[in-house]
């Protein structure tokens, strides 16, 4: 099934990455009511958190956004903001629950090296949630390993992760 998927650079602000972006924040913030809170988040609850993160660094020049589509639909999405100089962090990786374990997320992030080398970046690093286990279980299958952790931390970053790309390179060539 991952013919189907094609992965290209998309305006952030489009309808349909902001489409995905307002599914991707649904998601995961209703995971993290049912955990923490025993409940799923309201309208207005859900509304203004959305607001509060905004995904417009995910543009040329502080970053980039991919949007995935499975059989010529948007189906998952992936954004890139420069993180420092040789650093990209990786942010808002969402692939539609109905068609994860196709090959989708697969895809997303070969694309998002790609899209990282084509940065200049030499090192993609990212944070996320203990309870997010079908994300981190999809970052470690691609090469990303536990560091430390970097820049802000909060009640949404629990464990990061990072891949080094000239590693990568290395073992491709």
């Amino acid at each position: 099934m991952t013919d189907l998927w094609t992965i290209t650079t998309a305006d952030v602000t489009s309808p349909e990455a902001t489409d995905l972006l307002r599914e991707y924040y649904y998601d995961v913030a209703n995971r993290y009511y049912r955990l923490h809170l025993g409940r799923e988040g309201t309208p207005e609850e859900l509304e203004s958190g959305l607001a509060d993160s905004p995904s417009d660094d995910l543009a040329a020049p502080t970053g980039l956004f991919l949007l995935g589509r499975h059989a010529g639909t948007a189906q998952s999405c992936a954004g890139l903001r420069r993180y420092d100089a040789t650093t990209v962090e990786l942010t808002r990786v969402f692939v539609r629950p109905g068609l994860r374990g196709t090959g989708g997320g697969a895809r997303l992030l070969a694309a998002v090296d790609a899209a990282a080398r084509g940065l200049g970046a030499e090192r993609i690093v990212l944070d996320t949630r203990l309870d997010l286990v079908e994300a981190r279980a999809l970052y470690t299958r691609h090469g990303y390993r536990e560091i430390p952790a970097y820049g802000e931390t909060g009640p949404y970053s629990e464990v990061w992760y990072g891949k080094d790309l000239t590693e990568a390179a290395q073992q491709v060539g």
